[in-house]
């Protein structure tokens, strides 16, 4: 989502040689506005300010009124203190209505999209996805303003007035209201046009209702891809099959010989080390100057927990972690960090954003936002930034291997595989000049799990950053090798994981959908399966290439022939 908002420049002012103070917290305005932004204080000073004034005016008025009818005097009479106390009643009380109040009606209704795949995720009795026998009705028909228009009743028809341009094609969803008739539709036009017969992509047998508004647009068809399975992966003491998407030959019995090392050497640990999502707007100020003021405020500690209040609005699980800001000349880059519950959370910690956007117009209204996305998140990017500082999930995963697994199932032996490590995947990628491309072939699993998950899998540029060490250990009898991965960027709600093969694979892993009673735990775990599966795949691919057997592998496995006795052998 690209932002632009023009605004005035104004108020840029120099900064002072000394500490300069940052601008009183932001005042918003209209359904934005919060009572805690009343005082240029933290919120927790100012909710203890309104409650102690709302039960000193109480006990006042409460004591004066009882005096008054003691005395039999008039209850309207009232003086100059008992119209301050008066009025400190209702405007204490007011403002604990909207903190509290408002705060928790939002907290209720909330629509936000991983909120509601949270809760459907976590249901009790969820139905299991299945392709439809009889037409769906599609989604986008649930309001008037998407009813279907007058359209011809025979598909020859439409399908005509597609090829001539008289009906978009992105349109027949919706005015069809059969999700499963508009593909068809859609595939024949796309044959007439094109002269091309498309004859290997399979219409049937899927349910494109599930993938309307949130998947994939315009669809034609759906791509058949084979999953195998590698393991048993026996991690931190679970047993996990891993589901693999490929069509890449040995890759899933390379990693499932690692599976089998890992098994017989006792089994892998992992740890996750930051869970946060990020989002970094750009927005361009009058001046450097200006610019510099603008990163103060955000990245003072006692504005924090007006920026969190903002921010959290937006979402039941998303909670702003903290801002890192970088400065160009005059434009201002903020990195916000954010949990976001078992969803993976762009679009949770974009509206988060937002909200603080708008927060800040009021005292910085010359700030003029050129993206909600700056690259310095940075999203399906290579970037150092990730690298060092992480986005997602850093997770680190090790295990000893023992030296008779070493020799008996990887077919070498821990001084060579050292050695190799260090020459290749150290020295190798450094003279590459490799950013985070520090092991053998850490994309590879990823990107195979993250199909067959439902992930996404352009973000593979980021989460498959690994750094493979291998050193011996036990007087050099025995292999220790990890692999640390800063940035793995997984969700178990939203986007395809709601699709039914991809959910299958996620409730393999027992990760299918979301964990209410500690919300983010399926996402954390299916990140360390991940960085288990890449802990497997270099170990097996590294011992190959030791031993000299890569070649002779795929040339066995990675060609195309009927003999299967070949492959069984």
């Amino acid at each position: 989502m690209e932002v632009r908002r023009m605004m005035g420049h104004g108020g840029g002012g120099a900064v002072a040689a000394g500490p300069r103070q940052p601008p009183p917290a932001a005042r918003v305005s209209g359904a934005r506005v919060q009572a805690g932004d009343a005082l240029p204080l933290p919120i927790r000073h100012t909710n203890l300010i309104f409650s102690a004034l709302f039960a000193a005016s109480l006990a006042y008025l409460m004591r004066r009124w009882r005096e008054k009818i003691r005395s039999s005097t008039p209850l309207h009479a009232v003086g100059l203190t008992e119209m301050l106390a008066i009025f400190g009643l209702v405007a204490s009380l007011i403002y604990l209505l909207s903190f509290f109040g408002i705060a928790f009606v939002q907290s209720i209704v909330s629509s936000s999209d991983e909120d509601e795949d949270f809760l459907v995720g976590s249901g009790v009795a969820q139905r299991e996805p299945s392709a439809p026998s009889a037409p769906v009705q599609c989604a986008l028909l649930g309001s008037s303003a998407a009813a279907p228009e007058k359209m011809p009743e025979e598909d020859e028809e439409i399908v005509a007035s597609v090829v001539a341009g008289k009906i978009p094609s992105y349109v027949l969803e919706t005015r069809l209201g059969d999700c499963r008739r508009a593909a068809g539709i859609r595939r024949e036009a796309l044959r007439r046009i094109t002269g091309s017969q498309i004859e290997g992509l399979p219409l049937d047998g899927f349910d494109y209702a599930s993938i309307l508004g949130q998947c994939c647009e315009l669809p034609v068809g759906y791509v058949q891809l084979p999953v195998g399975i590698a393991g048993p992966l026996l991690l931190d003491g679970q047993r996990f099959y891993v589901p693999m998407a490929t069509t890449e030959g040995c890759l899933v019995a390379s990693t499932n010989r690692g599976c089998k090392a890992i098994a017989e050497s006792g089994g892998a640990t992992s740890i996750v080390l930051r869970d946060g999502m990020t989002r970094a707007p750009v927005a361009r100020l009058p001046s450097a100057r200006r610019a510099a003021e603008l990163k103060a405020f955000l990245e003072g500690p006692a504005n924090f927990d007006t920026l969190s209040m903002v921010f959290n609005r937006s979402s039941r699980f998303g909670r702003l972690q903290g801002v890192q800001c970088a400065m160009a000349g005059r434009n201002l880059y903020m990195r916000f960090s954010c949990s976001t519950g078992d969803a993976m959370g762009m679009n949770m910690v974009s509206k988060g954003v937002q909200n603080v956007l708008d927060f800040l117009q009021d005292d910085f209204p010359d700030m003029d936002v050129i993206s909600i996305s700056g690259n310095f998140c940075s999203d399906k990017k290579p970037a150092a930034v990730n690298w060092i500082e992480g986005r997602g999930k850093s997770v680190v995963c090790e295990a000893v291997i023992k030296e008779e697994v070493v020799k008996k199932v990887l077919k070498t032996n821990v001084q060579s595989l050292v050695e190799l490590n260090t020459i290749k995947n150290l020295v190798g990628s450094a003279i590459a000049g490799a950013l985070g491309g520090f092991n053998a072939h850490a994309s590879n699993i990823v990107t195979a799990i993250f199909i067959a998950t439902g992930q996404d899998p352009a973000q593979n540029v980021e989460s498959s950053h690994c750094i493979t060490m291998l050193e011996p250990v036990n007087d050099g009898k025995d292999l220790h090798i990890s692999v640390t991965m800063p940035s793995i960027e997984v969700g178990t709600v939203g986007g395809g994981t709601q699709l039914a093969s991809q959910a299958a694979c996620l409730d393999l892993l027992g990760v299918k959908g979301a964990n209410r009673e500690s919300p983010g735990s399926n996402a954390r775990l299916l990140a360390t399966v991940v960085a288990g599966g890449v802990l497997a795949g270099e170990l097996s691919l590294l011992s190959a290439l030791a031993a000299g057997q890569l070649v002779k592998s795929h040339m066995k496995y990675n060609r195309s022939s009927k003999d299967m006795s070949k492959a069984a052998s």
